[in-house]
């Protein structure tokens, strides 16, 4: 499945998925597997943690922490990774790809409320206001990847202001919110509550 992890790349013909999508090795092509059970609950699982570029061990907290929030385990689960700091970058249109926009809030181009915040994991919560800060407002990277998303549409749960590098949460991010690539979180749940 393409996951559009590698930015621009995903939509050109240099995808690797467009180029070869088998299993590795010499009969790759000629393998037909049928995954059951286990399996497909842990590709899932994989499928999430790498869209979202998340270690196994934060997965693994994320979701403990959002088996104790009220509500629907998935569907917090799914919002506590949205919320992520990265992911806010990469949705305002700022990056091209979680990886860059990882890679941004680690050099310190980004303000949370007015303050520097270099934390790519930091949660941020329904009022907070995310800027670039002024001296990398002229960073090429990141006017490239305005220009490069400049078709893509906000979320519903944030307000961007694309030609001031600003952006603001309105809510958390609901479930009907997050249909970019299908994601079944029940199977992710089921596995975790093994």
């Amino acid at each position: 499945m393409k996951l559009f992890l590698k930015g621009e790349r995903c939509h050109s013909e240099k995808c690797a998925i467009e180029k070869r999508n088998f299993v590795p090795g010499q009969h790759g092509k000629d393998r037909k597997q049928k995954i059951v059970g286990y399996g497909l609950q842990l590709r899932e699982k994989q499928k999430v943690r790498r869209i979202y570029g998340v270690l196994e061990t934060q997965f693994r907290n994320t979701f403990e922490k959002s088996a104790a929030m009220k509500g629907i385990t998935g569907e917090n689960l799914l919002a506590s990774l949205e919320r992520r700091l990265d992911s806010v970058i990469y949705r305002m249109g700022l990056a091209t790809s979680r990886a860059q926009s990882r890679q941004i809030v680690r050099h310190g181009h980004v303000n949370v409320n007015g303050r520097k915040l270099n934390i790519p994991s930091a949660l941020v919560k329904a009022g907070d206001e995310i800027t670039i800060r002024d001296s990398s407002k002229e960073n090429a990277a990141i006017l490239a990847a305005r220009e490069a998303t400049a078709h893509a549409p906000s979320p519903g749960w944030m307000e961007v202001d694309r030609e001031n590098l600003k952006g603001r949460i309105i809510s958390t991010p609901r479930r009907d919110e997050l249909t970019q690539i299908p994601i079944n979180e029940q199977l992710i749940v089921e596995l975790y509550s093994k």
